[in-house]
């Protein structure tokens, strides 16, 4: 594969304002060069268009028209002056001049006056010479600055100390006296962004930006630290931090950022090996070139002194780790999980792949359970989290992934949300939809808790539907049955694309009077008329579309909600089109691709049975050996036969089962009983409390690869720096596989993804001289769809005819009782990520240090709470204690915590109650107590204990 370095002069080609869409195009001359461009395209586009350079300062093409800099006027043959190319659209036949002696004057003559207002002493820093004013002083021409040195009105004003630096945020600092008030930071803020943080205050000499209100600074104003701002500055009065510290990058990397399931594609600055910045590639086709603090920011954890860079070893968990060689480690894991095979059989042994590593890397280690160890004991943390997604979509539209891609948002009419919190989870893609409410698209937010998509200034309108947690099947077949009530289903859709006399008989049952709005309001605590509100407002919507999270897939009947969420978008057409579709908001950056690669127990990569003789076939002349037809044990039957005594060896890479599964003390026990546990990481995380071998693993920055997002989009992760442990994931699970006997003889990643794309069909066309040249694709990629696939079930579903499937609501076996009388339900926050071992290891701890549980006023006041108090969260299951955050966001009866720390161990106090079909935990519905306490827990204090011996490591031998 060849090398993906941008050139630095096209690190940051900007175009000058946004493209237009429109199938009317005009022609227009520009210094001489004929260019073609689509009606109301601006001057300063087409000229970019035609490899023509305005200088500008005010305007950036990710933001619309402003006008304010005036440094981009041009003359135009047959109009008065010299109007400003950005807010000047193109007509047929102009002609453009943008190189006059007039205009040249002019240009010179603005920018002087920006410069005459800016510190000379920062003229001569080495951040500027990487500015955009610095660039287009030097374009213009202008050498010296006339005007001799006076005070800076950033620097004064009104007043003799002016503006004070601000560096309350740990990412960047804001310079007041390198503002030139180009408003290009405050206009990111609102219509990239859509928090409306920044405003300009003041007016006059004395205007400047602000961040909030007056006593505010950018760590406490409203500000997300999403980086828009700093992006947008063209004067480095905004500016990274850790660019003032290394200085300019010397060239750029693109990759993948390794956190949510957006996938953003991002350019790493890179000075040498060291990361100076990243910046979000305006050509990702996930995130069109925004981002969010963590992927922007929070990439730290790749150098934090915590990593672990070499294997550690022992008998025993109770002993010291001690620290050996590569060789030494992986000749232990090997003996060990040998040995255990010999003594309990075959099945006795198994692997967890990871959904924050590689699509190769997973394919690898699913490969060695079924190729090495001779089992499909194989599983993935989507076992815990989006599990129901694949069994419910393939059942009623025959794929396991979301239909649609991001950018379909941009033609919604509605959108439905249900159990997500995009704002907090997927903080990119809730930008995008932010933008489209802005332009009048409605939304519709079914969930416990109310979140802050529903707080997004100048929406249209938004609903909330605060159903009782356990309900979601309930509330979406009442609202299934107004729509099937009142005819206002899509009926040509469904005789066109679906079993009619299926719909009918699902209709029929629909019409129940059970499933009525009012009968379903008793259940769910949701008012009937807003039920019904609801239902006519999604099918009524032109464009419809579904956005789903955890808070729909970890109940007992997630499973069930995702079928019958694909039910309603049956049933109003809502499926095939952009604007429309069910979209899965993945968790993780590579959950899907984890999934796509085959590591759930009975699927081999695409989403094929193991019974599958065929498909077994194809692997088997692959790999050279016989594989078993049996399906393997899933993470909680790996426990249970752990307990039981039958499962012995765990390979564990990049997953932390023991803070982020269900019922940590079954958890514990389980990883207690086995005779052998690798785990592969970066950090000791709390799993390795249980561990025999601990085998460093390289972050995302030390790595070639690809990573597959929410919208089935495989994105290219480059590596911009040597593995710090001296091996990428891929090559560690190889050592490991070639001392079982293996003999496999991989180079490189794009060697592992031939071999995915010859034997799964739905990636036959992949390859990485594909990604390279488009920079992303989604799958199915194949001869029919050599490009991928944007949109699925465009003409018809991939299962044939689309399946409705009855949807009876079963209540969860978890009651509130006297014991036990509030519903606690979990979710993330927008700083930390999953289990925090990488965010948690970066400033993004500022915002949220520890783990909170939020608890409805009315509830605190019966238990005597304060806000910041110290409760004990109680359930059957255990106890754990975190402070109290008194809000009215959940309901009474309701309460919602995080779990990102690891000091909480708030998974103590869920259940093993699980979905039906897939195994997925039910974390949104447990049954807890809230009470008074004085600290941690009896046991948060024994669990820090054991974690303090079981991270000593002996010291190095002489």
């Amino acid at each position: 594969m060849k090398d993906f370095i941008i050139p630095p002069k096209d690190w940051s080609r900007d175009m000058g304002t946004p493209a237009i869409r429109s199938d009317q195009h005009v022609t227009l001359s520009v210094d001489g060069l004929s260019v073609t461009v689509p009606t109301g395209t601006s001057v300063l586009r087409a000229a970019a268009e035609a490899g023509i350079t305005i200088p500008k300062l005010c305007a950036s093409d990710n933001l619309e028209a402003f006008g304010s800099c005036r440094v981009c006027v041009v003359e135009i043959e047959g109009m008065r002056g010299t109007p400003a190319s950005c807010t000047t659209p193109v007509a047929e036949g102009m002609v453009v001049h943008t190189q006059t002696d007039a205009i040249s004057r002019i240009r010179r003559g603005v920018v002087e006056l920006y410069m005459s207002d800016y510190p000379r002493d920062a003229l001569a820093c080495n951040a500027l010479a990487d500015s955009e004013l610095h660039a287009v002083a030097s374009a213009v021409g202008l050498r010296d600055v006339r005007y001799t040195e006076g005070r800076n009105h950033q620097r004064y004003p009104g007043n003799a100390e002016g503006l004070p630096l601000d560096a309350s945020n740990p990412y960047f600092t804001f310079d007041p006296s390198k503002c030139i008030v180009c408003s290009r930071c405050v206009r990111a803020c609102e219509e990239v962004q859509g928090t409306f943080a920044l405003t300009i205050a003041g007016r006059g000499w004395d205007s400047h930006v602000s961040a909030g209100m007056a006593s505010d600074d950018f760590l406490s104003s409203d500000c997300v630290s999403c980086g828009a701002c700093v992006q947008a500055c063209p004067t480095d009065a905004l500016l990274e931090n850790t660019v003032i510290q290394t200085g300019t990058p010397e060239h750029v990397v693109k990759t993948t950022c390794a956190y949510c399931g957006v996938g953003c594609s991002f350019d790493a600055h890179m000075r040498g090996e060291t990361v100076v910045k990243m910046v979000p590639s305006k050509d990702g086709k996930a995130n069109r070139g925004h981002s969010c603090i963590k992927g922007r920011f929070a990439w730290g954890y790749a150098t934090h002194a915590d990593r672990v860079l070499n294997p550690m070893i022992r008998d025993r968990i109770e002993d010291p780790w001690r620290e050996v060689g590569w060789d030494e480690a992986i000749s232990f894991a090997a003996d060990k999980m040998r040995g255990i095979q010999a003594k309990y059989g075959r099945d006795s042994v198994g692997v967890i792949t990871s959904s924050r590593c590689t699509n190769e890397e997973t394919f690898l280690v699913q490969k060695l359970a079924r190729a090495v160890f001779g089992n499909n004991n194989t599983d993935t943390c989507a076992r815990v989290c989006h599990s129901p997604t694949g069994y419910g979509l393939r059942t009623t539209f025959g794929t396991s992934a979301g239909t649609h891609d991001f950018d379909s948002v941009e033609h919604t009419d509605l959108a439905l949300i249900i159990g997500a919190n995009p704002t907090d989870g997927h903080p990119v893609f809730a930008s995008r939809l932010r933008r489209r409410m802005r332009q009048g698209a409605k939304v519709i937010v079914i969930d416990p808790r109310r979140i802050d998509i529903l707080e997004s200034p100048h929406m249209a309108g938004g609903m909330h539907l605060p159903l009782r947690p356990g309900t979601n099947v309930a509330v979406l077949t009442a609202i299934a049955h107004v729509i099937a009530a009142e005819g206002l289903y899509d009926e040509a859709f469904i005789r066109a694309r679906c079993d009619w006399d299926e719909f009918a008989a699902y209709r029929a049952f629909l019409l129940d009077p059970r499933h009525a709005p009012e009968e379903v309001e008793k259940t769910s605590g949701v008012p009937a008329d807003l039920i019904r509100q609801a239902a006519r407002q999604y099918a009524a919507a032109p464009n419809g579309s579904i956005y789903y999270g955890l808070g729909v897939t970890e109940h007992s009947q997630g499973s069930t909600t995702v079928m019958a969420i694909a039910n309603l978008a049956m049933m109003c057409g809502n499926i095939g089109r952009p604007g429309t579709g069910v979209n899965p908001l993945r968790g993780q950056n590579n959950v899907q691709g984890s999934c796509d690669m085959g590591s759930f127990p009975h699927e081999y990569p695409g989403y094929r049975h193991v019974t599958d003789p065929e498909t077994r076939r194809i692997y088997e002349a692959a790999w050279g050996v016989p594989l078993s037809d049996e399906p393997g044990l899933r993470i909680p039957n790996m426990f249970d036969a752990a307990l039981q005594g039958r499962f012995k060896g765990l390979y564990c890479q990049g997953e932390d089962i023991l803070q982020s599964d269900p019922d940590t003390r079954h958890v514990s026990k389980a990883l207690s009983s086995m005779e052998c546990v690798i785990v592969h990481d970066l950090f000791l995380n709390e799993t390795a409390n249980y561990a025999h071998v601990f085998l460093p693993g390289s972050s995302f920055l030390e790595k070639d690869g690809t990573f597959t997002n929410a919208e089935r989009r495989i994105n290219m992760v480059r590596r911009v720096m040597s593995p710090k442990n001296g091996y990428a994931d891929w090559e560690i699970t190889q050592l490991l596989a070639n001392a079982l006997g293996a003999g496999w003889d991989y180079t490189h990643p794009s060697e592992i993804m031939d071999e995915i794309a010859m034997t799964t069909p739905s990636f036959a066309g992949v390859s990485y001289d594909l990604l390279d040249r488009e920079g992303s694709v989604q799958w199915p990629c194949n001869a029919k769809a050599p490009l991928g696939t944007p949109i699925m079930h465009v003409d018809g579903f991939v299962r044939g005819k689309g399946h409705f499937v009855h949807t009876e609501y079963v209540a969860t076996d978890e009651r509130t009782g006297p014991r036990y009388p509030l519903l606690l339900t979990t979710g993330r926050i927008l700083s930390q990520y999953n289990v925090g071992a990488q965010t948690r290891r970066t400033a993004n701890s500022l915002w949220h240090p520890e783990d909170v549980l939020e608890i409805h006023p009315s509830d605190a006041e019966n238990r005597g709470l304060r806000d910041g108090d110290w409760v004990q969260l109680a359930s059957r299951a255990g106890a754990t204690s975190l402070r109290a955050k008194i809000t009215e966001r959940v309901a009474p009866g309701v309460v919602y915590a995080t779990f990102h720390h690891p000091q909480t161990q708030a998974n103590v106090v869920t259940t093993d109650n699980s979905d039906w079909a897939t195994n997925c935990p039910e974390y949104k519905v447990t049954a807890v107590q809230v009470s008074a306490s004085n600290g941690p827990t009896e046991w948060q204090s024994e669990y820090a204990a054991l974690t303090e011996r079981a991270r000593r490591v002996l010291p190095a031998a002489e």
